[in-house]
C-alpha cells in the first residue's frame, strides 16, 4: 500500500491549524489530526526543555512526501522541524481509496465551488 502517516510537532494551536489547513487544501493529505500534546521533553542546543505541544497526524501518500515535507518546513516556525514519515503497512482499502480521491489534483470539490462563486 502506498498510504503514510507524517507526524510533526509545533507549538501553538494556531501553527497546527495553518499548517493542518494547508496540507488538506493544496491536496498534501487527505486528514491531518491535531492532538495536544500535554509535555514534550527534549534536547535542544545542549539543555533538556519542557514544552506543551501540538502533534500533527498527516494522512497521505507516499508520493506525496516530498510536498508534504516541503510544506510543513515552508509554513513551520521551529529551527528544526520534527518531520517523520511511517509506512501505512496495512489499513482498509475503503481507506485508502479515500485518501487517493482526497489527494486527486484535479477532482472539484464543494469548497473550491463555494470560493470560486464568492469571488465572482
Amino acid at each position: 500500500m502506498e498510504g503514510i502517516v507524517v507526524v510533526t510537532t509545533v507549538g501553538s494551536e494556531e501553527q497546527a491549524n495553518l499548517i493542518g489547513e494547508e496540507l488538506v487544501r493544496r491536496r498534501h493529505a487527505a486528514c491531518v489530526n491535531i492532538v495536544r500534546v500535554q509535555r514534550s521533553i527534549y534536547r535542544w542546543r545542549g539543555k533538556i526543555c519542557r514544552d506543551s505541544e501540538y502533534m500533527l497526524v498527516v494522512k497521505s501518500l507516499e508520493s506525496e512526501y516530498p510536498q508534504v515535507e516541503a510544506a510543513i518546513r515552508e509554513l513551520h516556525n521551529y529551527e528544526l522541524p520534527e518531520i517523520l514519515a511511517f509506512q501505512a503497512v496495512h489499513g482498509d482499502a475503503s481507506f485508502f481509496a479515500w485518501i487517493r480521491q482526497s489527494l486527486d489534483k484535479d477532482a472539484v470539490f464543494s469548497d473550491e465551488d463555494d470560493e470560486d462563486l464568492e469571488d465572482d
